[in-house]
């Protein structure tokens, strides 16, 4: 498998432009790939599980041809009930091999997520800010040693 650090970049690539933004696709679906490498033929709800780590909940909300729709998230115990963060909703295109954060959870509660998402940005900015964060997490999550396997 191609990882992310072996892409040579055709172009130099400036933040907050097209292009820029299908490279940061590419890399989120080089990094999901690493996550869930079986993510083609995966179906229903998973978890990951890695020891002194928060567990990771993977949902696939719908499938289609040629995309893969699913949820990404934490699930922390509070006052209120389980709260999901950060929340994500994920679309693999895996013709295309491109993956975009559709969504973040409304609102963060992390003063750092907070800043990334504004509601109030352009289109682009607002995509290219959910997806560097998909981009981060995904790296945190490989570095912590997360995989999603077929049960």
């Amino acid at each position: 498998m191609l990882l992310d650090y072996q892409l040579v970049p055709q172009t130099i690539v400036r933040p907050n432009s097209f292009v820029g933004l299908m490279s940061l696709y590419e890399s989120n679906y080089l990094r999901i790939r690493q996550l869930i490498p079986e993510i083609d033929r995966l179906d229903g709800c998973f978890r990951s599980s890695v020891a002194g780590q928060c567990d990771l909940h993977v949902a696939v909300m719908e499938r289609c041809r040629y995309t893969v729709t699913f949820s990404l998230t934490y699930i922390f115990a509070s006052e209120k009930g389980d709260l999901a963060r950060p929340d994500m909703v994920v679309r693999a295109y895996l013709d295309g091999e491109l993956a975009e954060a559709m969504s973040v959870a409304a609102e963060p509660r992390h003063e750092h997520w907070r800043k990334l998402i504004s509601p109030h940005e352009r289109e682009l900015s607002a995509r290219w800010k959910r997806n560097i964060m998909l981009n981060k997490w995904l790296e945190y999550l490989s570095d912590q040693g997360h995989m999603i396997l077929e049960r």
